[in-house]
């Protein structure tokens, strides 16, 4: 490559992950292809990288769920797992460990075990911190439904994409998933506010309008760089028409934050019995989601062939990176499990181009080796079976 990736993983290191009892990789700058027969740990390696971000990683996994089971630990209970790097950014190297920690407590089942994180050695209050090192951007094969089923996994697409460019999104939605859960619970046990818990519901909701409104506007001001920067075709990708849609979207087109604090602090006190048999909150940024349409055909995305779906994603990712590169010096790190298998190969080599223009460290999974022939020698290619890493 002749631009070296700004951010880039140079050491993994896995501990009781999944399959692997334990695991080193040392990539370089360049791009990651890992190949392998079905069932070998690919997909392992990329869930591994997105633990380095905030969040339930790739496979939105429990902490419990993702333990290896067996092994030189024993059974793999209560022994915890680990994921642990070091990273290349455009401020310098950072490493960084997190993984499952479980209390003797959470071990009897008095406690829930955590999420530990250290940067450069040094415990970290919460793994919101993450964002502030490191953007990763994910496709798998389960996204390929993405347009076509609930808003939930749509939302959680576009805030990887915020927290790419605003890092604090992270521990906003966090604090406003937080208050909705704790105020679902009031209302659940029957303090509606009425009887003696205002103060109480009243905190809540005042957390999760001001967190709300600024989750939203988040989302909102994303939605718009990346709709300029994608609206048009490049090379075989579609162009893509992006929005972002809710009530308290709404009220950001019609006035200012403060206005949209208020009117979601009304709504919430207002729907307080609503809620308290139904659950959750009428309104909010957690009921907001993504619209896609193809720009050139000027249709929906759910109603395109599931080949432009893809190629939409791509399309929108590959737009994300360019956004980042440019803002915050280094493209994100790109996940790719199983997607160039299934581009013809005038979007694979294309896809393959894009990525090496971006500087972009993508880690690509693939059964055959000779789908990432294009890339020769500006990749760095491991060979993966049974849960044991080969340099290729």
């Amino acid at each position: 490559m002749d631009t070296p990736a700004a951010l880039a993983v140079t050491r993994l290191t896995l501990t009781r992950f999944r399959g692997y009892d334990s695991a080193r990789l040392e990539p370089d700058h360049r791009p990651v292809v890992l190949t392998g027969p079905n069932g070998a740990g690919k997909t392992n390696l990329l869930e591994a990288v997105s633990f380095l971000a905030p969040g339930r990683g790739l496979r939105g996994a429990k902490l419990s769920e993702v333990e290896r089971i067996g092994g030189s630990a024993g059974n793999g209970t209560g022994a915890g797992w680990a994921v642990a790097a070091v990273l290349d950014t455009p401020t310098g190297p950072v490493e960084i460990g997190t993984g499952r920690e479980l209390s003797a407590q959470a071990a009897s089942g008095a406690e829930r075990d955590r999420r530990v994180v250290r940067v450069d050695g040094h415990p970290a209050k919460g793994q919101t911190v993450l964002a502030e090192h490191v953007a990763v951007v994910w496709l798998t094969p389960q996204m390929d439904r993405l347009f076509l089923e609930g808003s939930s996994g749509r939302r959680r697409f576009l805030d990887r994409l915020v927290f790419g460019f605003d890092p604090a999104h992270a521990g906003r939605l966090s604090r406003y998933e937080h208050a909705l859960r704790e105020r679902a619970r009031l209302l659940r046990e029957g303090h509606r506010g009425w009887n003696g818990d205002e103060g109480w519901l009243s905190g809540l909701e005042d957390q999760m309008a001001t967190t709300g409104v600024a989750v939203a506007a988040a989302r909102r001001d994303v939605v718009q760089r990346l709709r300029a920067a994608c609206g048009r075709a490049v090379g075989p990708f579609p162009g893509a028409d992006l929005t972002v849609q809710g009530t308290v979207e709404r009220w950001l087109d019609d006035g200012p934050a403060l206005a949209a604090e208020d009117a979601l602090r009304r709504s919430l006190r207002d729907s307080r019995r609503a809620d308290s048999d139904g659950g959750g909150a009428t309104l909010g940024p957690h009921k907001s989601d993504l619209a896609v349409r193809h720009a050139q055909k000027d249709m929906p995305a759910a109603l395109c062939s599931t080949g432009e779906q893809k190629a939409l994603l791509i399309a929108i990712m590959l737009a994300n990176a360019r956004l980042l590169a440019a803002e915050r010096g280094a493209a994100p790190l790109l996940l790719l499990d199983e997607v160039a298998a299934h581009l013809d190969p005038q979007r694979r080599e294309a896809l393959f181009d894009e990525i090496l223009a971006l500087g972009a460290q993508a880690w690509m999974t693939g059964t055959d080796d000779s789908v990432f022939g294009p890339l020769g020698g500006a990749a760095k290619r491991f060979h993966i079976e049974d849960a044991t890493v080969t340099p290729a």
